[in-house]
């Protein structure tokens, strides 16, 4: 009787170091996973931190660019308003590549997950709204843009020579603008297309940063 209580005794040491072990084994593969993810969460960020820059880059371009253009045209109404404009939105290109690279630089990616989901996802959400605030203007934007290469290069206005061009591809991209902003307003009632359109938005490098940091979460809960 004594020697079966020993020998249960020793199972149960036994079973209780390997349950140790096991724990330890989860663990260390736990960290690794975690390691592992948060690095390529981080390295999946670097083609935004280089699209950015590059924008950043075109918005500092256009911006001089424009600022030539209507010092020189200070006495023609029109072209001034057109070099202003194309100023202000070469402006707001670099304004929005620098907060873009700020937020990016933010991300702690040595604390915990949670609090990393929450800057990233602090980040995705500037980025979409920006995306939408830079990319949706071009509905008209191109337009006085145009304008501006054509007087620039060619010394042709196209406000004189063609306003009905001018002023049709307008109420074109009015009603485009306009179109495109229900189109948006209605997705919002519709969950998996505002996803789709979100993601789309937000594009690969934050989709698979969060992805990421979505497996790890996944893996701690389970």
């Amino acid at each position: 009787m004594r020697e079966h209580t020993m020998e249960l005794d020793d199972f149960k040491s036994e079973w209780q170091t390997l349950n140790q072990k096991l724990d330890q084994q989860a663990t260390l593969n736990l960290q690794l996973l975690r390691e592992s993810r948060k690095e390529k969460a981080r390295h999946g960020l670097r083609p935004l931190v280089w699209g950015q820059a590059i924008q950043m880059v075109l918005g500092a371009l256009l911006a001089l660019y424009s600022a030539g253009f209507w010092w020189n045209h200070q006495q023609v109404p029109h072209l001034l308003f057109t070099g202003l404009l194309m100023h202000a939105y070469g402006l707001a290109m670099v304004l929005f590549g620098v907060r873009v690279q700020v937020l990016i630089h933010r991300i702690d990616f040595g604390a915990p997950v949670l609090s990393i989901q929450k800057q990233l996802a602090g980040l995705r959400r500037f980025y979409v709204v920006g995306e939408m605030c830079i990319g949706l203007p071009w509905w008209l934007l191109w337009i006085p843009c145009m304008t501006m290469l054509f007087m620039g290069r060619f010394g042709v206005d196209l406000y004189v020579k063609v306003p009905q061009v001018i002023t049709l591809n307008v109420a074109v991209g009015i009603v485009g603008l306009i179109l495109t902003w229900l189109f948006l307003r209605w997705s919002r009632g519709r969950p998996k297309l505002a996803e789709t359109l979100e993601d789309a938005t937000a594009g690969t490098s934050l989709n698979n940063a969060q992805r990421m940091l979505d497996e790890i979460a996944r893996f701690e809960h389970e």
